[in-house]
């Protein structure tokens, strides 16, 4: 009888697999394993998340202009000291001095007759002893004398009108104007008197600063001017209803209606299949809303213009652009916030561009620092808690946008130029990763192991039974 044994399986003597080798030798495993235990594709289901997503932001942007438009009159028109800001430089505007200057004049000249204070004099001369030729030639030029003195007055008006004093006036007027406004839009409308169908502001304030300059001047006979109360037409009564309906609307839901805003636009990127598409989209819907408002803006500036006498037109023009200055201005930051999230959306998507530009960037930053060094201690550190580091430069960003009380388009590029320069940074100062490949072992678990260590040797199986044959 002779005893055969089978040799001992002993560990491999060929050559180590490579971390390519590895990785697609445990694809195969995990395909094959899928196929196997692979049951009937299931039915495509409708995706009501993805369009409750889409509802969601689309809504959002939507309703992005509404929110512009009532912080606007929240915080413009509500609050006395911005509107008077706000306003304050339009007495500046020269379409708006001269149609001042020529509404004062008016006003002077209605209670000062030069004309027949003249005619009066030379009546008064001639019944001294003047003689009758000389006084028919002094009543020719009584005319003339008008319109000189006219004119006269007029440009020390147009200097009073560019002087800080009356600056300081108007601001005061229009201090005291916007209060009775606030009561008049709120509906008490004891504070302000509406003649007929019209709203009117009262120039009283400026009379008397006109009257002291001309005196000064030499013009003594402005004192003949009484207290009187000139006014200039602000609105219709009907559109003053509809003003008062508006504001009250827009008021209640100004300190609302942004924070809903934020909350549907954030809801639908999180329930989003793609987040950064979302947020692509997101970007650019706010974009396209703001473009919508501005238009808005021009179609109803043309129209006001459109709406009031030819000689009103400019200063009309003039004083609609400066009352809308900060809307504009709010809406200008938001498109540019908008450009920002689509940017930001692109580069931290997952298309093949956006993972070119990633990785362009890294290795760059990578060679700056001087290849794979990444073993030091802040390299370790850095990179062990870099997740957390970006989420909080993003968070510190966008606190510094929220807490900023009116962003521009400038401080909204400035602070995402910082960020990404702080991400360059942190990318930089943890440096390249050392790549790690998933190992299976015999019992078909996986586990990670260092792509530059060397490849580990599969333990050599238990000796089998020996195996005996008799002859």
């Amino acid at each position: 009888m002779t005893q055969l044994q089978s040799p001992a399986v002993g560990p491999s003597t060929g050559p180590a697999l490579t971390a390519d080798e590895r990785d697609e030798l445990l694809r195969l495993r995990r395909e094959n394993e899928a196929l196997r235990t692979a049951g009937p594709r299931p039915r495509s289901k409708f995706r009501w998340r993805s369009l409750l997503a889409t509802v969601l932001i689309v809504l959002g942007c939507v309703l992005a202009p509404v929110a512009g438009v009532s912080v606007w009159v929240h915080n413009q028109v509500s609050n006395t000291d911005r509107f008077v800001r706000t306003m304050g430089p339009l007495v500046e505007d020269p379409d708006v001095q001269n149609a001042l200057t020529n509404r004062l004049t008016a006003t002077v000249f209605q209670y000062v007759d030069v004309k027949g204070l003249a005619d009066d004099a030379v009546d008064a001369l001639a019944a001294q002893g003047l003689p009758p030729q000389i006084a028919t030639r002094l009543g020719t030029l009584t005319p003339t004398l008008a319109s000189a003195v006219t004119g006269f007055a007029h440009d020390k008006i147009a200097e009073l009108v560019a002087s800080p004093a009356f600056a300081s006036a108007w601001n005061q007027a229009i201090r005291v104007a916007h209060r009775q406004m606030v009561m008049l839009l709120s509906g008490e409308r004891e504070s302000v008197v509406i003649r007929g169908d019209t709203v009117y502001l009262d120039l009283a304030p400026f009379i008397g600063l006109v009257k002291e300059r001309l005196s000064n001047a030499g013009l003594t006979a402005v004192d003949l001017v009484p207290e009187v109360h000139p006014t200039v037409a602000l609105a219709k009564a009907d559109t003053l209803v509809r003003a008062q309906t508006a504001y009250s609307t827009l008021d209640t839901v100004a300190s609302v209606l942004p924070w809903v805003v934020l909350l549907l636009l954030a809801v639908g990127v999180y329930l989003a299949r793609n987040r950064f598409r979302a947020l692509v989209g997101t970007g650019l819907g706010i974009v396209l809303a703001m473009l919508f408002l501005g238009a808005s803006l021009l179609v109803a500036r043309g129209m006001l213009v459109g709406a009031v006498p030819a000689r009103a037109a400019p200063a009309t023009a003039s004083g609609f652009d400066i009352v809308v200055t900060y809307l504009r201005l709010g809406l200008r930051a938001l498109a540019v916030l908008g450009l920002v999230l689509a940017l930001a959306g692109f580069l931290a998507g997952r298309s093949d561009s956006a993972v070119r530009i990633r990785r362009w960037t890294a290795d760059h930053l990578h060679g700056i620092r001087g290849g794979p060094s990444g073993d030091g201690r802040v390299a370790r550190a850095v990179r062990g808690n870099i997740r957390v580091l970006r989420i909080g430069a993003v968070a510190i960003a966008v606190l510094a946008f929220v807490f900023m009380e009116q962003p521009t388009g400038g401080t909204i590029l400035v602070i995402a130029a910082l960020l990404l320069v702080a991400l360059a940074v942190i990318e930089f100062l943890a440096g390249p990763a050392t790549p790690e490949i998933e190992v299976a072992d015999d019992a078909g678990a996986t586990r990670t192991a260092d792509a530059q260590a060397p490849a580990a040797v599969p333990p050599a199986p238990r000796e089998g039974p020996d195996v005996s044959a008799s002859r």
